[in-house]
């Protein structure tokens, strides 16, 4: 199985798998041919992939970020590759190079969670309730209104994306087409349809934080999305109802909010800095 598959299979899981596992073919061999060869075609978007991931899931912890010339030799690539990695790695907030100490990483408070690939990583690190909990807080801070603006603006073209998500999702109940993608397709095309600038920029993120979020909310229930809160959101969009449109998805939000509070252990108590890591990055047990 490739690099790639194994990343899509872990993230499939709902973060079953956590992200260690996956680093350990890229981070920690001792063969830089190996390690080239795992980074797959495009080796800088290989190593983005693998050294992000060793951030997030830890692995540098106590032990220092590399300099250019080891991560180099490490993973067989020329320095350009690694130069760029790094810089987008930097871009994301997960490194920073300073005057005398060189590139160091930066603590978790200051990654970009907005960005699809920290995100991805951090829902590979290990499932994380909080972390759910407080994406779907947003979620419904921002898909209702993107609904109700769909319903007053939304061209017939949108109008017509929401509506081929939601029989998609028909056809995902009769074994015709991936639940999970169905689902996405649907919100994603209420976010396209709102004509928000600043919404649309949400859609790669939901689309990530989806696939996790969906397959719990889905494991919970024993079944997957609402068919009919759906069609409610759609035939409000259809009809021009905005305050219709934003009622029925903010029901579907909430119902996913109120499955996370009844999953949470009782007494569980919200941990300290970024999904239960302290401050400084140090990560709970």
């Amino acid at each position: 199985m490739s690099l790639n598959q194994r990343r899509r299979s872990a993230f499939h899981c709902g973060g079953s798998r956590e992200g260690s596992d996956i680093v350990n073919d890229t981070v920690t061999s001792t063969d830089p041919s190996q390690a080239r060869s795992a980074l797959g075609r495009n080796l800088t978007h290989g190593l983005l992939d693998a050294i992000g991931r060793a951030i997030v899931v830890g692995h540098y912890d106590g032990k220092g970020f590399p300099v250019e010339a080891e991560l180099t030799r490490q993973h067989g690539v020329s320095r350009s590759v690694t130069r760029e990695a790094v810089k987008m790695l930097t871009a994301k907030g997960l490194l920073s190079a300073r005057p005398r100490q060189g590139t160091i990483i930066q603590p978790p408070a200051m990654w970009n969670l907005f960005d699809p690939d920290v995100l991805r990583w951090l829902l590979e690190r290990k499932f994380s309730i909080e972390l759910l909990r407080q994406f779907n807080q947003l979620r419904v801070a921002i898909e209702p209104e993107a609904a109700a603006l769909a319903a007053t603006g939304a061209s017939p073209a949108e109008t017509d994306a929401i509506g081929a998500g939601l029989a998609r999702m028909v056809a995902a109940e009769a074994g015709d087409d991936d639940p999970l993608d169905a689902d996405i397709a649907f919100h994603v095309a209420v976010l396209e349809a709102s004509g928000n600038a600043f919404y649309k920029q949400f859609r790669d993120m939901v689309a990530t934080a989806l696939r996790t979020s969906i397959h719990f909310t889905n494991r919970i229930k024993g079944r997957s999305a609402s068919i009919e809160d759906h069609r409610a959101v759609f035939d409000a969009i259809a009809a021009h109802d905005s305050a219709a449109a934003r009622t029925a998805m903010h029901r579907i939000i909430g119902d996913v909010l109120d499955l996370i509070e009844q999953s949470a252990p009782l007494g569980e108590a919200a941990p300290t800095g970024l999904f239960g890591a302290d401050p400084d990055g140090h990560r709970h047990g």
